[in-house]
């Protein structure tokens, strides 16, 4: 339950901080430079998924959110075992699900405005993303970590 206090909900809170700042600040036909040629904030809007695929089925991303949010916060809440990585990569997940799914039921899409060009045939530029997005992204990789680890130390010793 700790991590749902000091690490889910404060990130949470950045995640809804920073889109308003956007919404307040930033319209969505100019983008503000912050790096040339690097890093651009910018106001754009993603009815779909990851990179904007699957557009315009909010609906169906706000249910999966849904049973995802559900899922991982009884995961967080009745945890069997100390495993502080399992831990941080639910809670991260739960701050990145709950950011998007917020955006979903409020505005009917997900804010995205970091916008980085790494000049390289697929990321020119990469799609811009949130604070939301990057707890997902951060989860995901340390939930392969883990299940690495887990692997290596459930191997029997020949």
């Amino acid at each position: 339950m700790k991590y749902i206090f000091f690490l889910s909900l404060p990130l949470y809170a950045l995640d809804q901080w920073t889109k308003q700042l956007v919404l307040r600040f930033i319209s969505p036909d100019e983008p503000r430079i912050v790096i040339s040629n690097f890093f651009h904030l910018v106001n754009v809007t993603n009815t779909g998924a990851a990179f904007g695929s699957f557009r315009n089925n909010n609906t169906f991303f706000i249910a999966i959110s849904a049973g995802a949010f559900v899922i991982v916060v009884a995961l967080l809440v009745r945890r069997r075992s100390r495993d502080i990585l399992r831990d941080v990569s639910l809670a991260l997940l739960l701050a990145g699900v709950l950011g998007n799914l917020t955006d979903r039921l409020l505005y009917g899409h997900v804010i995205d405005f970091l916008l980085f060009d790494l000049h390289i045939r697929f990321a020119h530029p990469w799609p811009a993303f949130n604070v939301a997005d990057s707890c997902i992204s951060i989860a995901v990789v340390l939930f392969v970590v883990h299940s690495f680890w887990q692997g290596k130390s459930a191997a029997p010793n020949r």
